[in-house]
């Protein structure tokens, strides 16, 4: 509990360091001179905490969505960017787009979520006919799976010529959070509390559909439950802020290479560390080449893919 509260300090400190970086000058001494009214103190609300606080949300929502994907494939290395749950519903909201433009946000969020849902079921079936599950198989397996759905969403794109506003979806960034454009992504955050209150479901739902039903609950259920959490938080991420890679990869490993794989210690564990890389990889991308940024997307894919090979080759190491 000592070293959670300390995790949860680091991520404060950090939220509180992100309000402070940017170019417009939001400093203490800035603030405290300045009148409701002036430049300073409206970047910070209207700008500045909406910024963070979608970090922390998306952050922490995109970790936890991770954790219950390998939690009910019962596999390290699929997370909802692998698997086609992403991908799928990038392309729901590329159709709801061009069929309903003047559908609201949430109405789009919704077939997201739906699109998401059916690609993680086509998933399922697909590595249904998987012999054995291989660990490396089955990930590679969702990679393909992506691929093609990805394909799909770009000759729509292409051909309705929509391919900058696509590769505008596929790019995770923040710059363009302010008041009012984030709020769905709280969604997310009642999601990842519906995965803790279910933590132990998914335990035992994660060793299979007969030891499941031996103890009284119902397999199929828990893994609807576990696949709608999965595509709500998918859905509510990309339709604000675009697609962060690895990012349910590579905390939940982390995290489970820490303290084990007991999923109701490890999501505040999760949700704290997602939301703390997040943040300080956001920063890192508006710090390096200030005044300009360098996508999330960029920052979280370069690192999460160098682990992501990390822990492919660890785990061949160990096999052998």
């Amino acid at each position: 509990m000592r070293l959670l509260l300390l995790a949860l300090a680091a991520t404060l400190a950090l939220a509180i360091a992100s309000l402070f970086v940017g170019v417009s000058d939001v400093s203490i001494g800035a603030l405290l001179s300045s009148s409701p009214d002036d430049r300073p103190i409206q970047v910070l609300l209207i700008s500045r905490i909406p910024r963070t606080l979608s970090l922390l949300l998306a952050g922490s929502s995109m970790a936890i969505a991770g954790l219950v994907m390998q939690i009910i494939v019962r596999n390290r290395f699929v997370e909802p960017g692998t698997v086609g749950t992403t991908e799928s519903a990038l392309l729901g909201f590329l159709i709801v787009t061009m069929l309903a433009p003047g559908w609201p946000l949430m109405a789009k969020m919704l077939v997201a979520a739906v699109f998401a849902l059916a690609g993680t079921f086509l998933f399922f079936r697909v590595i249904a006919t998987v012999p054995a599950r291989d660990v490396l198989l089955v990930p590679l397996v969702g990679i393909m799976l992506s691929g093609i759905i990805g394909a799909v969403t770009t000759f729509f794109a292409y051909r309705y010529g929509l391919l900058p506003t696509l590769l505008a979806w596929e790019v995770g960034d923040f710059s363009g959070v302010l008041r009012g454009r984030y709020e769905l992504l709280w969604i997310g955050l009642v999601c990842a509390v519906v995965a803790y209150i279910a933590a132990d479901r998914f335990t035992v739902a994660s060793m299979g559909e007969d030891f499941t039903t031996n103890l009284g609950l119902n397999h199929q259920q828990v893994m609807t439950l576990g696949l709608v959490v999965v595509a709500l938080i998918s859905a509510v991420v990309l339709v604000s802020v675009g697609i962060i890679p690895f990012l349910g990869l590579v905390v939940p490993n982390v995290i489970s290479l820490m303290i084990g794989d007991n999923m109701r210690r490890t999501v505040p564990w999760v949700a704290v560390t997602g939301a703390g890389f997040v943040v300080a990889c956001d920063i890192v991308g508006r710090v390096i080449r200030a005044p300009y940024e360098i996508p999330i997307s960029v920052v979280v894919g370069v690192i999460g893919s160098i682990v992501f090979l990390y822990l492919l080759l660890r785990t061949r190491r160990s096999a052998a």
